[in-house]
């Protein structure tokens, strides 16, 4: 029996061995090289390349056969103008009913024709204290946005996180309109780094987000933010991560290494282009997917760890006291397509006794708020108005029940 028990390891370790691609070896080597005295740090950057390589080529296929039948299709170019032509209208639409109509009767911002990435160092003038820590380790650093003539009472606040594939974890540039816009109105944002996979796999991140949002409640007020409403958004990764930290508010699962006492609660999600749903192997995009983050991202099986999966799929963490939700997504996205949104916010509206918002935006891909300058900044003025009316209310009750 003690024969068998060895064995059994060894088997294992022998079919991982023989399932392994180039990649995992490229790598498990890189992984290795970081924790080496002295030339490890400078190894460590080998790792996220391999892995955002790993990642790409998951999505390569998908996105040159939704490239190639655009370019195939009759009038595309028409389409196109037409569908950045219904943003503001699709984004008034969405917000029907959850904004007043006055708010809605607003001058909305025209769109621009270039990148917003170009406009990076125009949003920067926001830019209040760059690279505060907010955790114990080397990468828990974080960006402060805000007005230099913030009013004296406190500021609600944003916390913004980057996207990356869960391989990336860097604020430069990502979020620049979002938070621009809201530091604009008084505003106090967030911008937050965090551990990654392969070197630091799952769940760091979303413990790196738990441990930001708890430094907010206990820190913020130092830059004028107002503790007692605390936001999360984020794009793609960081829209999944959002949700995620939403839904498990002051949850012990992900917590331990906070300090005892902390809040990790929050008051509104928004998320962008997320990936809701870790578990569903359905079609052959999601079965990609989910065998990306067994080998890159989680690094364990599915069907060895199933719990791991579900647990870190916001779709199924969703209850009745949810925090209010807004979802944004493009109807043309191929790297997450739109139908992962669509299902994680009729589970949000069957569910949640809270305020659920959805704004699909006609033709949009996925990582439009860097590239697609029609849609950004209505998509920010639109996050602008539901983050607004959430606090408005919040204070709202606060009068009341005092």
């Amino acid at each position: 029996m003690a024969q068998r028990g060895r064995t059994g390891p060894t088997m294992r370790c022998m079919k991982r061995l023989l399932r392994a691609r180039p990649a995992d070896y490229v790598l498990a080597i890189s992984v290795a090289g970081a924790s080496l005295p002295l030339v490890g740090k400078h190894l460590k950057p080998l790792g996220g390349v391999a892995a955002i390589g790993f990642w790409g080529a998951r999505h390569t296929p998908d996105f040159l056969s939704t490239t190639a039948r655009d370019w195939l299709t009759p009038g595309i170019n028409e389409v196109r103008r037409e569908e950045r032509a219904r943003t503001h209208e699709v984004s008034a639409a969405a917000l029907r009913g959850i904004v007043s109509t006055d708010a809605l009767a607003v001058e909305w911002p025209e769109p621009e024709r270039t990148p917003p990435v170009w406009s990076a160092l125009r949003h920067r003038r926001h830019l209040h204290r760059s690279s505060v820590r907010y955790g114990d380790d080397q990468g828990h650093t974080l960006d402060v946005w805000r007005r230099e003539d913030l009013p004296a009472h406190p500021a609600p606040v944003l916390v913004f996180i980057p996207g990356g594939a869960w391989v990336h974890g860097s604020r430069t540039i990502q979020g620049y309109a979002l938070m621009s816009h809201l530091a604009e109105q008084g505003w106090v944002c967030l911008s937050i780094d965090y551990r990654v996979a392969p070197h630091h796999p799952w769940p760091h991140h979303i413990i790196d987000v738990k441990t930001a949002i708890a430094w907010a409640r206990a820190n913020v007020d130092k830059f004028g933010g107002d503790r007692n409403f605390i936001a999360v958004a984020g794009c793609s990764a960081g829209g999944h991560l959002s949700a995620l930290a939403g839904l498990t508010g002051n949850d012990s699962e992900y917590e331990d290494e906070l300090p005892e006492g902390s809040d990790t609660s929050v008051d509104a999600v928004v998320g962008i282009y997320g990936r809701y749903d870790w578990e569903d192997r359905s079609t052959a995009e999601r079965a990609r997917f989910v065998d990306f983050l067994e080998r890159v991202v989680v690094k364990r099986s599915i069907d060895r760890h199933p719990h791991v999966f579900r647990d870190a799929s916001p779709v199924a963490r969703v209850h009745r006291n949810a925090p209010p939700f807004l979802v944004v997504h493009g109807s043309r996205d191929s790297v997450i397509p739109v139908e992962q949104a669509r299902s994680f916010v009729e589970r949000l509206r069957e569910v949640s006794r809270s305020l659920v918002g959805y704004l699909e935006l006609p033709g949009a891909g996925h990582g439009f708020d860097l590239l697609d300058g029609a849609r950004t900044r209505p998509m920010a003025h639109a996050i602008g108005l539901f983050l607004n009316q959430v606090h408005r209310s919040r204070e709202q009750f606060a009068k009341e029940v005092i």
